[in-house]
Formats: C-alpha cells, sequence, structure tokens
C-alpha cells in the first residue's frame, strides 16, 4: 500500500510545470543570465522573458529542450490588434515558441466581445502559423465569474493552447476558485497556466490536482528544491 505522505509524482512532472519568470523590470543583463542557466539546472518547461531580451534567452537555451517564451500586449492588453499581431510577429523571428497575450481587458469589461474574439484570433493564427503555441492572459483580479467563462468557451473556439489566469502585476494572482472554473469550462484541448501566487510546492500540487499544466513561477529553485527533499525521503522510507 502507498504511504499516504509518498509523492505522486516525478521531479520532471514538478518541473515540466514550471514557466520561470523573469519578468521583473529591474531584471538586469546579468540576471537574465543567472535564471537562463537556472531554469537549465532544473529543467523547467520554458523561461519567459521581455521581449526584448527574448533572442539573447534563445541563444542561452539553445540545444536545450526548454522553450523560449514572451509576453504580448503585456501587462494591460491595451495595445492595438495590429500591434499585437507585430509584436507576436516579431517575437516568432526572434525564437519565441511560446507567446504569453493579455486579452484587451476594456474591451472585455465593455462587453465588446467581437474585438475580444479578433483580437485573440489575430494572435493565435499567427501564433500557429509559425508553429508554436500561445497562452492566452485574462486578468482574472478584474473579471466576474461569467466573464471568464466566455473567455473559456472563446479561446475554445480559437483553438488556443492555454489559457491563463493572470500577469501577475494586476491585483490578484491564482486562485484555486479561479483555476477550478478555468479548467471546468475550458475543452480538453486548452490547458490550464496559473500565474500569481504560486509561490511554494504545496500551492503547486494544488494546482496540478485541479487539472492544471503550467505554472509561472519566480520561486523555482525553492520550489523544485522542495520536490527534490521530498522525493529523496520518500525513497529512503
Amino acid at each position: 500500500m502507498t504511504h499516504a505522505s509518498t509523492p505522486t509524482y516525478t521531479y520532471s512532472d514538478i518541473a515540466k510545470m514550471i514557466d520561470h519568470s523573469l519578468l521583473a523590470v529591474t531584471l538586469t543583463e546579468a540576471d537574465l543570465e543567472a535564471g537562463c542557466r537556472l531554469a537549465l539546472a532544473y529543467d523547467v518547461a520554458s523561461v519567459c522573458i521581455m521581449p526584448f531580451w527574448l533572442k539573447r534567452c534563445t541563444h542561452v537555451l539553445a540545444g536545450s529542450a526548454i522553450r523560449a517564451s514572451t509576453t504580448i500586449g503585456f501587462p494591460h492588453g491595451v495595445s492595438t490588434t495590429r500591434t499585437k499581431t507585430a509584436e507576436a510577429m516579431q517575437a516568432l523571428e526572434d525564437g519565441g515558441e511560446e507567446l504569453d497575450m493579455v486579452v484587451n481587458i476594456p474591451q472585455v469589461l465593455s462587453g465588446n466581445w467581437d474585438y475580444v474574439c479578433a483580437d485573440i484570433r489575430a494572435v493565435t493564427d499567427a501564433t500557429h502559423a509559425a508553429g508554436q503555441k500561445i497562452k492566452v492572459i485574462f486578468e482574472n483580479c478584474y473579471l466576474n465569474d461569467a466573464q471568464k467563462i466566455r473567455l473559456c468557451q472563446m479561446c475554445g473556439d480559437l483553438g488556443v493552447d492555454w489559457v491563463k489566469t493572470s500577469t501577475g502585476y494586476g491585483s490578484g494572482g491564482s486562485s484555486m476558485e479561479d483555476l477550478a472554473l478555468m479548467r471546468k469550462h475550458s475543452p480538453a484541448s486548452v490547458q490550464v497556466k496559473a500565474s500569481g501566487g504560486i509561490r511554494d510546492l504545496d500551492t503547486l500540487l494544488k494546482a496540478r490536482e485541479l487539472g492544471v499544466t503550467r505554472c509561472g513561477a519566480s520561486g523555482t529553485q525553492q520550489i523544485l528544491e522542495e520536490a527534490n527533499r521530498r522525493l529523496a525521503h520518500s525513497s529512503r522510507e
């Protein structure tokens, strides 16, 4: 019989949930290099970097299985659709493999769903045409449940790869209630990413139980060192 405390995951299960976040406005070139090296050492899923650092990031990650990702329309989503599409094209040219796009929050709040849909579609189509993947950020702290559900359904219809809770810059991050809601109202083909507030292994594991497959994290080292400790302890039992 499996002991109650025995982990039900491997190290890779946890590491490959993490998008290592390097989005602090104070990030220096030295910070970028150190962050990418940390991501390589811990073999995470991706590094999410500011757009102007993306080409450098892809160079550091070259030859690894870690994907280079960046943001589009970040952090408020209020760029025009043409600008977001241009950002996406530049990111793809610079080696971006996963793009995290913010919806136009004012248009969502105004109920201008045709605009919101066209905005998401334009960036999704450009990303998929290049053979890469897109995550659509809702910024849930500003939305009610009906708006979140509508966005999940829309993203499902448009064939995005992930729906994502937040930028980490709003007033709220990833609540378990929001993650459950987004998983429930998204088709199986659309994954869910948690961002903001996932700072320890236990919280990440709770999100995983809800069906979350990715998590934006800046505390990557602490989370994965704890995973290693628990796995090592379990193997000695």
